[in-house]
């Protein structure tokens, strides 16, 4: 039995982590999965994956119905919790790159975040990892119809806001290294230039960290803030390396032997910055990387 579920542990935590976006939430709903298998007779069983994904589904819509209520007390934006990677070698074997495939980035996560959690677990089931839509109907507990619709409306959703947020890894290169260089020159106007007009910066700290409670809103305001923050990591010390973060490029600012924040960019086509996420909530940042 455990040979049987560790096999599709990683798919399972890949599912449960796109509906959640939090690693510990993730892991604790495919723990859940787990303590159920063992329980369950499975002996009929004909495809274990497609019902440990239903049983995860399940999982993660009842805490995506509750964490709506949480969400209300949360002090300012609240942002997923990263993926965090080293860069890898030049010239590294694809091969040892492949699981950073498993993570979504952070631009899809926010617009997954924005959906219903019924509309969310329809698209992810369905759009993302192929599961039937009378499977999908089971878990939500509607019909497969109303299913069909809900991962509609999802698809719509994400269609829009992605398209808009993603480009390749080249590009996502030339905009880090643009808006890099011109945060540790404190340059104002270069900074400017490589920023979308309107342009939005999130900091989720959670209420354990400084952190804007309101989102900062457009190039000029986004350039203010994003020079600060690199003058005040000079000053303590602090700092700053590039990551993938959820398979995008980013990067991870340390200081005092702890991981402070961890950054990532929304690059569009035109490889203008369409956001800034600035993850500083130390629950959701790993112990060490």
């Amino acid at each position: 039995m455990t040979d049987a579920f560790f096999e599709h542990r990683g798919h399972l935590f890949g599912v449960a982590y796109r509906m959640l976006g939090r690693r510990a939430d993730a892991e604790d709903a495919v723990q859940e999965a787990w303590l159920r298998y063992q329980a369950a007779d499975t002996s009929a069983v004909e495809d274990l994956r497609a019902w440990l994904t239903t049983v995860v589904g399940r999982l993660c819509l009842d805490q995506l119905r509750s964490a709506r209520v949480r969400r209300e007390a949360y002090v300012g934006p609240w942002l997923p919790e990263p993926i965090i990677e080293r860069m890898p070698d030049e010239g590294a074997d694809p091969a040892e790159t492949v699981a950073l495939a498993e993570s979504v980035s952070f631009a899809l996560l926010l617009v997954l975040d924005a959906l219903g959690p019924e509309q969310r677990v329809a698209f992810v089931l369905h759009d993302v990892f192929g599961v039937p839509f009378a499977d999908v109907a089971s878990t939500l507990g509607t019909t497969a119809e109303n299913a069909r619709q809900l991962a509609s409306r999802g698809r719509r959703a994400v269609a829009a806001g992605e398209r808009r947020h993603t480009t390749d890894r080249a590009r996502q290169a030339e905009a880090l290294a643009a808006f890099t260089a011109a945060a540790r020159d404190g340059d104002l106007d270069a900074l400017v230039k490589v920023l979308a007009p309107d342009v939005v910066a999130l900091g989720d700290g959670g209420g354990l960290a400084s952190a804007a409670r309101r989102p900062v809103l457009g190039a000029d305001a986004v350039a203010r803030l994003v020079a600060g923050l690199f003058r005040r990591a000079e000053r303590d010390g602090w700092t700053i390396e590039p990551v993938l973060v959820n398979g995008d490029l980013g990067l991870l600012v340390r200081g005092g032997g702890a991981l402070i924040a961890a950054t990532t960019l929304a690059v569009d086509p035109d490889g203008r910055i369409t956001g800034v996420y600035n993850q500083l909530n130390p629950q959701k940042l790993p112990d060490e990387l």
